[in-house]
C-alpha cells in the first residue's frame, strides 16, 4: 500500500535577492546560524519526492523581511510574495504559499495582507513571534488581527530571535533553544491579552510542537488566576489549556520520541500537522526526520502519523 502523502505546512524558500537584502543589512549569520541555505524549486521537489511529501506550503523564515526600514520592508515583502505566488501558480498541486508581512509596520502589513490574499491568492500569512521586540499580543497589532479575523485567515507563527538574543543564547544557534521559548512567549502574550478570544476565526499555526508550551500551559493558568498582572483574561474565559488546544501545531524539528507525546498529553493531536522546516533543515535532516515519523509508534491502530497529519491538514485548509 502506498503511504499517505504528507502535507508540509512548515517549508521555506529563499531567493538570491532576498539573501542579498539581508546581507546588505548586515545579516550574515541569521539567528546565529552558520550561514544562508540554498533553495530552488527543483531541489525542493526532489526532497518532496524522496520523502513522500504531497504538498509544501512555502514561507520566508526568520529573520523575515523587515531589516529596519519600513519602505524597504514593504518592497521586499511584495517581491518575495510575488515570487512565491509564481511558484505556487506554476505547480498548484505541489506548493502553497504563506505571505510575508512587513511587521512591525502595521499599515504596510495590512496592505500586503490584502494584496497577498485577494490578488495573489495566498493560503495564509506568516508572522514572526516578535518583530523588533514587539510581541504579537501588543495592542499595536490589533488592527491586523481584526482584519485577519474578519477574513478567517490562517496565520503561521514562525519563531525568531528574542530581544538581546546575543546575551541569552550564550553563543549557540538560537533555533536550538530560543526559538522554542519565543513561541511560548508570544503564544502566552496572545492568550493573556485576549487576542485568541477576540478573534476566534483566525486559524493560528504554531511550530515545533508549540515549543515549550505543552509544559507551561498549566503554569500559565496558575499564574494568571493567582498572580494576575492586569493583562490576563476575565475569569469567564476558557483556560489556557483549552485555548491553546484550539490552535494548530506542526511537528517540525525532533518530533519523536518526546516532542509529540508531550504535545499530545497537553492538547491532543486533533490539530497536529506535519512540518519539515526545509530548506533551513538540510535535505539529509529532513529525510531523517520523516524516517523518525514513519517509524514512530502509531497514534492509533488504524492511523499512521502520515494519515493523521494529512487528514488534519485537509481539515485546516478545507480541501
Amino acid at each position: 500500500m502506498t503511504p499517505t502523502g504528507l502535507i508540509d505546512v512548515h517549508a521555506h524558500f529563499v531567493t538570491d535577492s532576498y539573501v542579498a537584502a539581508a546581507r546588505a543589512a548586515g545579516i550574515e549569520h541569521p539567528d546565529g546560524m552558520p550561514g544562508w541555505p540554498s533553495w530552488s524549486v527543483e531541489q525542493h521537489l526532489d526532497l518532496m519526492d524522496r520523502s513522500g511529501i504531497e504538498k509544501s506550503y512555502l514561507s520566508v523564515s526568520s529573520p523575515g523581511v523587515h531589516f529596519g526600514d519600513d519602505v524597504a520592508a514593504r518592497a521586499l515583502a511584495r517581491e518575495v510574495n510575488e515570487f512565491c505566488a509564481g511558484v505556487r501558480s506554476g505547480r498548484p498541486r505541489r506548493f502553497g504559499h504563506f505571505a510575508s508581512l512587513p511587521l512591525p509596520d502595521v499599515g504596510g502589513a495590512l496592505a500586503e495582507a490584502a494584496h497577498a490574499l485577494d490578488v495573489l491568492g495566498a493560503d495564509g500569512v506568516a508572522v514572526e513571534t516578535n518583530h523588533h521586540g514587539v510581541y504579537l499580543g501588543d495592542p499595536r497589532f490589533e488592527p491586523l488581527w481584526e482584519e485577519l479575523g474578519r477574513r478567517g485567515a490562517l496565520v503561521f507563527v514562525h519563531p525568531t530571535s528574542p530581544p538581546r538574543a546575543d546575551e541569552l543564547s550564550l553563543g549557540r544557534p538560537r533555533p536550538m533553544l530560543e526559538f522554542l521559548f519565543d513561541t511560548a512567549r508570544t503564544a502566552s502574550d496572545l492568550l493573556l491579552r485576549g487576542v485568541f478570544t477576540r478573534h476566534p476565526r483566525i486559524r493560528w499555526v504554531l511550530t515545533h510542537g508549540g515549543g515549550a508550551l505543552p509544559l507551561l500551559a498549566d503554569r500559565i493558568d496558575l499564574f494568571s488566576s493567582v498572580f494576575g498582572d492586569g493583562t490576563q483574561e476575565s475569569p469567564e474565559a476558557p483556560s489556557a489549556v483549552e485555548q491553546l488546544g484550539r490552535l494548530w501545531y506542526d511537528m517540525a524539528g525532533t518530533p519523536f520520541p518526546r516532542q509529540i507525546p508531550a504535545l499530545d498529553a497537553a492538547f491532543g493531536t486533533e490539530r497536529l500537522l506535519y512540518g519539515s522546516d526545509y530548506c533551513w533543515t538540510p535535505a539529509a535532516g529532513a529525510l531523517a526526520q520523516v524516517a523518525s515519523v514513519d517509524s514512530a509508534e502509531r497514534p492509533s491502530a488504524t492511523d499512521t502519523w502520515r494519515d493523521l497529519t494529512t487528514r488534519n491538514a485537509r481539515r485546516l485548509f478545507d480541501v
